[in-house]
Formats: C-alpha cells, sequence, structure tokens
C-alpha cells in the first residue's frame, strides 16, 4: 500500500515558475480611455457634433427667415440674456412651473398613500390614470382657461394634470413591487406605518419613484412651453413660450430659436445636474443600477 504521508507530485498540475503565456493582468489606462470612459465627455462630444451639423446643414440651406445658424442662435441668445430679457422670461416660466409641479407631487403623494393602504384606493389609482393620463395636458387648457380665466392659475392647472398621473403611477408601480422579504423585514423590526414607508418602501421603490419624477418634470415642461405659446402672457410679461411666440410674429427667427436653445439648455440642466445627482447619491450608491 502506498504511504499516504508521501506527497506524490504530478507534472501535469505543477507550474515550474511563471508561464510567458500570461500577460500583465492590470495596466493603466491611455489617456483617450480614460476620457471615452466620462460620460461628461462623451455627451459634450456628441453635443458638439450636433451644433457642428446645425451650423453646416443652416449654411447650406442659407435662409436665416427659415433656418438661422448655429453661431446667430448663439449670438442672438448672449445678447437676450446680456440684456435680461431672457432671464426675466425664464424665470417666469420655472416659477410658474415649481408651482404646478409641487402642487402635482403633494396631490400624487396623497394618491399613491391612499392607493397603497387600501384596495379600493387602488381601484380609484387605476381608473384614474386609465383616463387622464392619456389625456393631453394642452387638451384642458380651454377649459382652464374658461375655469380660472387668463393667467398663471390656468397654468397651474395643466401643469397639475401633466405632473399628477405619471408621478402617482409609477410611484405605486414600484410600491408593488417591492419584495415580500424587505417587507416581512421590516415588519420583523417593528416598523409600521409612516416609519415602514419611509424605511422600507421609499428606498426599495426609489428607481420607480425617480423615474416618475423625471417623466413628469419632461411633461410639465413642455405643457408650459406649449400652454405660453398660446397665451403665455399675464400682467404685462410672459414666459419663454410668449417669448418664441413673439419673436415669430415679429419674424426674428433668431431669436425664436434662442427661446428653444434655452429650453433645451433647462432641460440639461435639469437632468443632469439635479437628477443625475440624486441618481448618484441614492439609487447607484445602494447598488440598484449600475
Amino acid at each position: 500500500m502506498p504511504d499516504a504521508s508521501v506527497q506524490v507530485q504530478r507534472p501535469e498540475f505543477v507550474a515550474n515558475g511563471q508561464s510567458k503565456a500570461f500577460g500583465v493582468v492590470e495596466k493603466p489606462l491611455t489617456y483617450w480611455e480614460r476620457l471615452y470612459g466620462n460620460s461628461a465627455v462623451r455627451k459634450g462630444a456628441l453635443l458638439v457634433l450636433m451644433a457642428l451639423v446645425w451650423e453646416l446643414y443652416a449654411r447650406k440651406v442659407n435662409n436665416p427667415l427659415v433656418f438661422p445658424t448655429f453661431t446667430a442662435t448663439v449670438n442672438a441668445f448672449v445678447d437676450a440674456f446680456v440684456s435680461g430679457v431672457i432671464p426675466q422670461r425664464t424665470w417666469a416660466s420655472i416659477r410658474v412651473l415649481l408651482q404646478g409641479y409641487s402642487v402635482g407631487l403633494v396631490l400624487a403623494a396623497l394618491l399613491t398613500a391612499f392607493a397603497t393602504a387600501s384596495r379600493l384606493g387602488t381601484d380609484l389609482l387605476e381608473t384614474l390614470t386609465a383616463m387622464f393620463n392619456p389625456l393631453p395636458s394642452i387638451a384642458l387648457l380651454p377649459l382652464a382657461v374658461l375655469w380660472f380665466g387668463l393667467g398663471n392659475n390656468s397654468l397651474i392647472f395643466v401643469l397639475i394634470h401633466a405632473v399628477l398621473w405619471s408621478v402617482a403611477l409609477n410611484t405605486h408601480a414600484g410600491f408593488r413591487s417591492v419584495s415580500q422579504t424587505l417587507r416581512m423585514v421590516g415588519r420583523n423590526y417593528g416598523l409600521g406605518g409612516f416609519r415602514y414607508v419611509v424605511q422600507i418602501l421609499i428606498p426599495a421603490a426609489f428607481p420607480n419613484i425617480l423615474t416618475g419624477l423625471k417623466i413628469g418634470w419632461a411633461f410639465a415642461w413642455r405643457t408650459l412651453i406649449a400652454a405660453e405659446l398660446v397665451f403665455g402672457v399675464s400682467q404685462g410679461s410672459g414666459g419663454l413660450g410668449w417669448y418664441v411666440f413673439e419673436n415669430k410674429n415679429l419674424l426674428e427667427i433668431a431669436n425664436v430659436f434662442a427661446g428653444l436653445f434655452t429650453v433645451i439648455l433647462i432641460g440639461l440642466v435639469v437632468e443632469n445636474l439635479i437628477f443625475r445627482t440624486i441618481e448618484q447619491r441614492t439609487i447607484r450608491r445602494w447598488g440598484m443600477q449600475h
């Protein structure tokens, strides 16, 4: 019988030194690889490319009354910004937007809480969203003018409609997708009521909630601009939509594009500075998104 204490070496399983077939396992990234790995740089390059295409196409069209160049649009934007027109119109729009967005979020929270607490609330939320979510907010503008008159109240009404259903629907869907394991963990820790919602349901459903906030913001922003294009002036001043409408009537097409350019810039800032920061500090930090 062979001695079990003696180790038998098998050549096919013994490594004679480090094989030269294996190269360097880890190497530093090159300068271009680091640049490509930065999402801000990639997005900036895409924006520069789109601006270049805009400039070349506008020069090919060669008709500033139809399609001004990117350079002319930026010059018009700078002139309007320095004169204070763009900041004034932008603040007029954002002030109304924040009012409608805030009220919409509060109503969405109340409706979602009722839907989470009872089956009747769930049925009510599903029925209301099926009825009103497909309805364009701008379609309610004639009724809003009839009920509230020309002014900010009508704008706030259509903004609430734009925000309410998307936020409530996504939040409720997020709550329903929370796993039973997490729910049982919360119950085992003795959590209930408000603490259970804040410490268990909201963190677990936050990706859906954030998606609803983004969709509600986008719907509200474009609804506001569209509504201002129709009747956005009140008390002698209007927002960005009215600025676009005024300059269209004056055939100042470069200023029209400057107003639309401002709308785009605000959308980029909100998405990449506000929502992206919230996303990185919450769901990405928690490992819920890659």
